[in-house]
């Protein structure tokens, strides 16, 4: 019989940080990492430690037992991501061109919709609520044969699900709902439908769900809602964190990676905006924060420019800039990036400003069009200087 040894470690993200939720396998016998990335085993064989981890690459050590204790890095995954839009996806043709261009370029994944804005599922889901409120679309697709598909090529594989933006749910259900189409975070009985949709999500393939729209609503709907059901920053905050708390406890254990869509001016304010977001109490929480950076969104006088969007790249840096800092605890940050009413040219710096300060990016474009000149070649570009739609972009 093997001899057995005492083993104990601590998993840190390349940052730093300890790692919660790590898988720690060696022989037959595995265990999840505590809040504090900790492990202990009090008796085990020697031999090799696998680690792994949603949002991060797996590790392996080998281990003779002489030492007993074992810190470990893990590196993330810097996902690399194009949108593919609904009617990309129910097309052959133009999802194989799709994956073509990934392949020509430095993009490494693809974000699908299965719940978008609107509140229609773009698939027969088995979440019986969906069926039940009307809200599975005539036209879907095959989330399988995709996901398959996007693995096939090497791609990562991530799906967004419009959360409490919903007026089909909020119809349906008006019970449940805030003001407007907005369905009531504070109400956790509103939350089963979109985490049921997003632990099929993980059951389907995906590698990683990413919930958009997990905030308070804005404009008409957020006055409306607060003479109704005032509310304070921590209540806003609160119930975002433990929607968000309640997918990460469900979906990690099913190896899936769980992100959340902001908005990116959070991450210059010290405030929720009044929507529930807050870097500081989302990290540690989630594994990846997607800000919203859309310089056609902001207004003019945003950094002392006439107009934002003509400045791709000062915009997005300043946009990363203030909200890094503030995020840690493994949270991975990976901003949406705007891929519309720019050139090719104004895109690519976009991503380059993204890429210098280490993070990856996700391209959104309401229709799914993309050129290969807009996006960086498998070896990063690092020559260049930093200076400084029928669907909503939005989130």
């Amino acid at each position: 019989m093997a001899p057995t040894f005492a083993l104990e470690g601590r998993v840190f993200g390349a940052d730093g940080s300890p790692l919660r939720d790590a898988t720690i396998r060696i022989g037959d016998e595995e265990l999840l990492t505590t809040g504090s990335g900790v492990f202990t085993f009090d008796a085990v064989p020697a031999g090799t430690i696998e680690i792994s981890r949603p949002a991060y690459k797996p590790v392996l050590v080998e281990w003779d037992g002489t030492e007993p204790i074992v810190p470990v890095t893990m590196e993330p995954i810097v996902a690399k991501a194009l949108r593919a839009a609904t009617s990309v996806v129910r097309d052959d043709e133009r999802f194989a061109q799709l994956l073509e261009l990934a392949e020509a370029t430095a993009v490494d994944a693809i974000v699908f919709d299965t719940k978008k804005e609107g509140g229609g599922v773009l698939y027969d889901t088995a979440v019986q609520e969906a069926h039940d409120i009307g809200a599975v679309l005539d036209s879907t697709y095959d989330p399988v044969e995709r996901i398959e598909q996007a693995h096939a090529a090497g791609l990562y594989a991530i799906t967004r699900i419009v959360s409490f933006e919903d007026p089909i749910r909020a119809k349906a259900r008006p019970e449940l709902k805030l003001a407007g189409d907005w369905i009531n975070p504070l109400n956790s009985d509103s939350w089963e439908y979109m985490l049921d949709l997003g632990v099929e999500a993980c059951e389907l393939g995906f590698d990683e769900v990413q919930f958009d729209y997990v905030r308070f609503p804005t404009g008409a709907a957020s006055r409306q809602a607060y003479e109704t059901n005032p509310t304070t920053q921590a209540d806003r905050v609160g119930a975002i964190k433990a929607f968000l708390t309640e997918a990460r406890e469900r979906l990690h254990p099913m190896g899936c990676a769980v992100g959340a869509a902001v908005f990116a001016i959070v991450f210059s304010s010290s405030d929720d905006q009044g929507i529930g977001q807050r870097p500081e109490d989302l990290a540690g929480v989630v594994d990846v924060l997607s800000p919203m950076i859309y310089p056609s969104h902001y207004s003019a006088g945003w950094l002392g420019f006439d107009d934002p969007n003509d400045h791709p790249g000062a915009v997005t840096a300043d946009a990363l800039d203030d909200g890094i800092p503030r995020i840690d605890g493994g949270t991975l940050v990976r901003p949406w990036l705007q891929a519309f009413y720019w050139t090719n040219d104004q895109i690519l710096e976009s991503i380059q400003a993204a890429e210098r300060r280490g993070v990856g990016w996700m391209l959104w474009n309401a229709v799914g069009n993309y050129e290969a000149a807009a996006l960086p070649d498998d070896i990063a570009d690092e020559s260049s200087e930093d200076d400084g739609s029928d669907e909503s972009a939005d989130g």
